[in-house]
């Protein structure tokens, strides 16, 4: 039996970004303002809500909304062909940018679980799906 420790655990790579438009210019941001609007005052950390229980959770800061499948700065680089088969309906170029900005790619999230140490934009995938089930997993 290995006792109980501590592992420091860095990971560094280049991420490779396809040409994509400003924030501020995509005309399907309102989409994912309406989705904000219309769901916040409701909303829980998706990580929280799926564990039924929010004592890691961030609640002390607004809750943030994340890209949950295809952030807003790779849609241009998407192969719609794999994202087709798990996602049908979803491989016209011109309405990508679309679904995006959709429910079907948002999810809210406390700041821990989306950009702190143990958050979906910090852990690597294999650790982050482990943390929904080990308590304290990542600090």
């Amino acid at each position: 039996m290995v006792d109980a420790h501590l592992q420091n655990i860095s990971h560094q790579y280049t991420m490779h970004y396809p040409e994509h438009d400003a924030r501020t210019d995509d005309p399907n941001y309102r989409d994912f303002e309406a989705f904000r609007k219309k769901t916040h005052a409701t909303a829980q950390c998706a990580i929280g809500a799926h564990r039924n229980d929010f004592s890691e959770c961030s609640l002390d800061q607004p809750l943030e909304l994340h890209h949950s499948h295809i952030e807003f700065a790779l849609q241009n680089g998407v192969d719609l062909k794999w994202l087709e088969s798990d996602y049908p309906g979803v491989s016209d170029p011109l309405t990508v940018g679309a679904w995006v900005e959709s429910a079907d790619n948002l999810v809210w999230l406390c700041e821990h679980h989306h950009r702190g140490a143990g958050g979906v934009h910090t852990a690597s995938s294999s650790d982050y799906e482990a943390a929904r089930y080990v308590r304290g997993l990542i600090t």
